[in-house]
């Protein structure tokens, strides 16, 4: 059975590197933000509007309970998921930890140019969306650094390092 769980920081690209690593297994990927939108019936952004950020947590440690039950498995978190409740034990003892790591200028320089819409970004000046970033990573990075193994990923900026990624990963786990 393979459980691989992909945590770090949002725009650090484990969406893309956890269904690139999902179609080379041949396994299905869930993106655990949008199995909360699936199952909710709402946007993530939606959720916050509704309920604050407690209340989707709540909501998301329920899920990411779900998900992380699934056999055969790549599971992508969102960029606070490990950072409560018991959430990086848990996932710990479910699987595969890898934390994607990149710097506070490369995940700035991704979430500026990123689509979709970021609940904890809204509002916030470029300036302003660095000095969050780099405050939020002090506080998540004891969190994120649980995880049993740790990639670089500050140069996934084509194709081809996302295969090469995808390929660390595999050695690492020797999937």
């Amino acid at each position: 059975m393979v459980r691989i769980i992909i945590i770090g920081y949002m725009g650090a690209g484990k969406t893309t590197v956890g269904k690139a690593l999902a179609k080379q297994l041949g396994i299905p990927f869930y993106d655990l933000d949008w199995y909360i939108e699936s199952r909710m019936r709402k946007t993530v952004q939606q959720i916050f509007a509704e309920r604050g950020e407690e209340g989707f947590r709540k909501i998301e440690y329920n899920m990411l309970h779900e998900v992380a039950e699934f056999e055969d498995v790549i599971i992508s978190c969102g960029g606070g998921t490990p950072c409560f409740f018991d959430n990086m034990d848990y996932l710990n003892g479910q699987g595969d930890t890898i934390y994607l790591k990149a710097t506070p200028e490369v995940l700035h320089k991704h979430l500026l140019m990123g689509k979709g819409i970021r609940p904890l970004l809204q509002g916030k000046s470029p300036e302003e969306m660095r000095q969050f970033i780099v405050s939020q990573l002090e506080t998540r990075e004891p969190f994120y650094n649980k995880a049993r193994h740790t990639l670089d990923v500050n140069l996934l900026d084509s194709y081809d390092k996302i295969n090469i990624s995808v390929s660390r990963i595999r050695q690492m786990l020797n999937v």
